[in-house]
C-alpha cells in the first residue's frame, strides 16, 4: 500500500482472536453474553446509586462514575468486534480506528484516575473519619472528577494526534479485537520514536503516579486498621475498602500483563490479556462492588422491586 494512510479510503482489517468460523461462532456468543452482563451490571449500579439517597456519598458518587466509564469502555470496542465476528467484512476505516483508539486510551486513563480518587476517599474515611464530611465535600468531589475527565481527555488527544503523524504502508491486518496503540505502532513504517517517548512520559504521569498514590494510601489505611483494638471492627473497617482493592488489583494486573513488555515482543498471545482488561474487568466490577456490600444489596433490591410495587 504505497500511499500509506494519506488516502481517504485507507482501512485496517480487525482480524480478532480467530479466523476459524466455528471458533468465531463461539466467540460471538461468549462476548455478546459478557457485553450484556457488563452493560446490565453497570447500568444497575448507576441506577441504584442515583435512586437511593442513602448512597449519595462520595464513595458511591465515584463508584457510579466508574461504572459509567466501564459502560462507555465496553461499548467503544465490543459492538464492533461482534459485528466483525458475524461478517466477512472486517474492515474499519482509518478515522474509525483513530476514534476507537481515542476513546480506548481516554477511558483507560479515566478508569485509572477514578480508582486513585476512590483510594483517597477511603484514606480520608478511615484515617481521618472526623474530618471526612468536610474534607470530601460535594464541591471537592466534583472538582476531583473534573480533573480526572480533563486529564484523560487530554491524554487521549495527545496520543491520537501523534498517531495521525504515523504512516502505514505495509500490512493493514490487526490481529486484535480493536485498534490498540501498541498494535498500530508495530504496523507503522515511519519513525515512531516520538510516540514511544511521549507514551512513556505520559504513562508515568497518568498511570504510575496514581498507582504510587494508591499504594501509599493503602499503607496508611492498613496502619490505621492495625491500630483498631477490636478484631471485628478491624474486619468491618477493612471491608469498606476491600472491593476497591480487588478492582485495583484486577485492573493493574491485567494492564501490566499487556504493557509491561518491550514493543517488539507484543504479539497475538497478548490478545487474551487485552480481553481481560477490556471486557472481563468492566464486567466484574459491578459484582465485586456489590458482592459483600449490604448498602448496595439493599439499593439494588429496592430498585428491582419498584416496577412490581407500582403494578400492585
Amino acid at each position: 500500500m504505497d500511499g500509506g494512510n494519506q488516502s481517504g479510503d485507507f482501512e485496517f482489517l480487525l482480524i480478532g482472536l480467530s479466523e476459524i468460523p466455528e471458533q468465531q461462532q463461539i466467540l460471538f456468543w461468549t462476548f455478546l453474553s459478557m457485553y450484556l452482563v457488563a452493560v446490565v451490571g453497570n447500568v444497575l449500579i448507576i441506577l441504584a446509586i442515583g435512586s437511593d439517597s442513602r448512597l449519595h456519598t462520595p464513595m458511591y458518587f465515584f463508584l457510579a462514575n466508574l461504572s459509567l466509564t466501564d459502560l462507555f469502555f465496553v461499548t467503544n470496542t465490543i459492538p464492533k468486534m461482534l459485528v466483525n465476528l458475524r461478517s466477512h467484512n472486517k474492515a474499519i476505516s482509518y478515522p474509525g480506528c483513530l476514534t476507537q483508539l481515542y476513546f480506548l486510551v481516554s477511558l483507560v486513563a479515566l478508569d485509572n484516575l477514578i480508582l486513585a480518587v476512590m483510594a483517597y476517599d477511603r484514606y480520608v474515611a478511615i484515617c481521618h473519619p472526623l474530618h471526612y464530611v468536610t474534607s470530601m465535600s460535594p464541591k471537592l468531589c466534583l472538582l476531583l472528577l473534573t480533573v480526572c475527565w480533563s486529564l484523560s481527555i487530554l491524554y487521549g488527544l495527545i496520543h491520537t494526534l501523534l498517531m495521525t503523524r504515523v504512516t502505514f504502508c505495509g500490512s493493514r491486518k490487526i490481529h486484535y479485537i480493536f485498534c490498540e496503540m501498541y498494535v498500530l505502532l508495530r504496523l507503522a513504517c515511519s519513525n515512531t520514536q516520538i510516540n514511544h517517548t511521549v507514551l512513556i512520559a505520559t504513562g508515568c504521569l497518568i498511570f504510575l503516579t496514581p498507582l504510587g498514590f494508591m499504594v501509599m494510601s493503602y499503607v496508611w489505611i492498613i496502619r490505621a486498621i492495625l491500630r483498631i483494638p477490636s478484631a471485628s471492627n478491624k474486619y468491618k473497617t477493612f471491608s469498606t475498602c476491600a472491593s476497591h482493592l480487588a478492582v485495583v488489583s484486577l485492573f493493574y494486573g491485567t494492564l501490566c500483563m499487556v504493557y509491561l513488555q518491550p514493543l517488539h515482543t507484543y504479539s497475538m498471545k497478548d490478545s487474551v490479556a487485552t480481553v481481560m482488561y477490556a471486557v472481563v474487568t468492566p464486567m466484574m466490577n459491578p459484582f465485586i462492588y456489590s458482592l459483600r456490600n449490604k448498602d448496595m444489596h439493599g439499593a439494588l433490591g429496592r430498585l428491582l422491586r419498584k416496577p412490581f410495587q407500582r403494578s400492585t
